[in-house]
C-alpha cells in the first residue's frame, strides 16, 4: 500500500510518453549548403548575445560539433552544470531535455537560460508527477530523498540529494554510512544497480527510462557470439539483466572513459546512440555497436534515441537565438528550496 502513489504514477507514464512523443516533429532536412548557413548564422549569434552552447552526449552530432566548435561544452549532466555555473557568458543555450536548462537556471540565476525547444523532456521527469512524489515522500518522513537529476525543478525541491548517475552510487554509500535510509527516485533500474553496490536500504519510485528499459540482456548476448572479442558497455539506467551481462556499467562520460581504457576493439554500447560522436572521437580506431532494443523500426520505442533529445535541431537553435524564445523560468521559491540539493551535488565530489 504505502508504494501505491508510485505505482499509479507509473501506470500513468505510457499515455503520458504517448502524448509527448505526439508532438515530436521532424525538421525538413537541411542540405549541406544550408547547414553551412545556419551553423554560421548560429555561430555570429552566439558572439553578439554572448551565449555559449551547453550541449548533452545524446544531442544530434551536428549540436556537438557546433558547441565545440564555438567554445561550449558537450557533456553529462553533471558536466553540463558545472561548466555553465563557471562561464561567464551572459546567456546560456542548453540544448538537452527540460530538467538541464531548469538545473542551469536554478545554479544560475543571473543568467538567461534558452532552450532550442520546451517540448524536450524526460520519460522519468515525466513518470515522476511533483504532487505525487511529494504524497509518496510524506508517506516516509523517516528517509532521506535521494533523487536522479532527470527530475523537475519542483521534485528537486522537496529532495535532500540531487545526483546524476556518475556520482549516485558514491552519495548513497556515503548516506549508508551514516546509517541514513533512502528513498530514491524516479528511476527503479539505477535505483536497483545503486542498492546493490552499496547495500543500502533504498525504498524506490517506479520510473524508468525509455531509452534504457528497451536493451534486452538476450539481444546482447546474441550480439557477442558476433563478436566475440568485444567488451559490453552499460548505462545503469538499463534493467538489471542487462546490467549483469555488462564488462563496464557507467554514467555516459564513464562509459566513454572506458572505451579508451579497455583493450577490446570491439564495443558494444547500451545507451542511446548520440553518445557515438563523443565515443568515436575518443576511440577513433575502435568499432562502436549499438546494442540490441525491444523491436525495430516502428515497432520499438525507442530504437536507442530519445525522442526528446531529438527534438533540438539547428534550425531551432537558430530561432530561439534569434527572438529569445525557450527562455527557461523557475519560480523563486521553488530555485530556492532546490538550490540545497543541487548545491550538494556540485561539491559532492570536491569533498570526497
Amino acid at each position: 500500500m504505502q508504494q501505491d502513489l508510485s505505482v499509479q504514477a507509473n501506470n500513468d507514464l505510457s499515455l503520458k510518453v504517448k502524448e509527448y512523443l505526439e508532438k515530436v516533429s521532424v525538421d525538413e532536412s537541411l542540405s549541406a549548403d544550408q547547414q553551412g548557413i545556419v551553423r554560421q548564422q548560429i555561430k555570429q549569434l552566439l558572439i553578439d548575445k554572448n551565449a555559449v552552447i551547453v550541449a548533452h552526449y545524446y544531442t544530434d552530432p551536428l549540436i556537438q560539433a557546433l558547441a565545440e566548435e564555438t567554445g561550449g561544452v558537450v557533456a553529462d549532466s553533471l558536466e553540463m552544470a558545472r561548466f555553465g555555473s563557471r562561464h561567464d557568458a551572459a546567456t546560456l543555450i542548453v540544448v538537452g531535455v527540460k530538467f538541464m536548462g531548469e538545473t542551469a537556471k536554478i545554479l544560475t540565476p543571473n543568467k538567461t537560460v534558452l532552450m532550442p525547444t520546451l517540448e524536450a523532456t524526460c520519460s522519468l521527469d515525466v513518470g515522476c508527477p511533483a504532487e505525487e512524489f511529494n504524497a509518496f515522500c510524506d508517506q516516509h518522513p523517516d528517509r532521506t530523498v535521494v533523487v536522479y537529476a532527470n527530475t523537475s525543478a519542483q521534485v528537486k525541491a522537496r529532495a535532500d540529494w540531487v545526483v546524476t548517475s556518475s556520482i549516485a552510487v558514491d552519495v548513497v554509500d556515503h548516506l549508508d554510512s551514516l546509517g541514513e535510509k533512502i528513498l530514491w527516485a524516479p528511476d527503479k533500474y539505477l535505483g536497483s544497480y545503486v542498492q546493490k553496490q552499496t547495500g543500502a536500504d533504498v525504498l524506490m519510485w517506479d520510473g524508468s527510462c525509455i531509452v534504457h528499459e528497451e536493451f534486452k540482456a538476450k539481444g546482447i548476448t546474441d550480439l557477442q557470439k558476433v563478436y566475440p572479442e568485444s567488451a559490453v558497455l552499460v548505462h545503469p539506467e538499463s534493467p538489471q539483466s542487462v546490467v549483469e551481462v555488462a564488462d563496464v556499467v557507467g554514467s555516459t562520460s564513464q562509459l566513454i572513459a572506458a572505451a579508451k581504457n579497455l583493450p577490446n576493439k570491439q564495443l558494444i554500447v547500451a545507451t542511446d546512440q548520440g553518445i557515438f560522436y563523443k565515443m568515436q572521437q575518443a576511440v577513433p580506431e575502435k568499432e562502436l555497436i549499438i546494442a540490441p532494443t525491444g523491436g525495430s523500426g516502428a515497432t520499438c520505442r525507442s530504437c536507442a534515441n530519445c525522442p526528446w533529445m531529438g527534438m533540438n535541431s539547428l534550425q531551432n537553435l537558430l530561432s530561439c537565438l534569434q527572438d529569445g524564445s525557450g527562455e527557461i523560468q523557475v519560480d523563486a521559491d521553488v530555485a530556492k528550496l532546490a538550490t540545497t540539493a543541487l548545491d550538494r551535488m556540485m561539491l559532492f565530489k570536491a569533498s570526497n
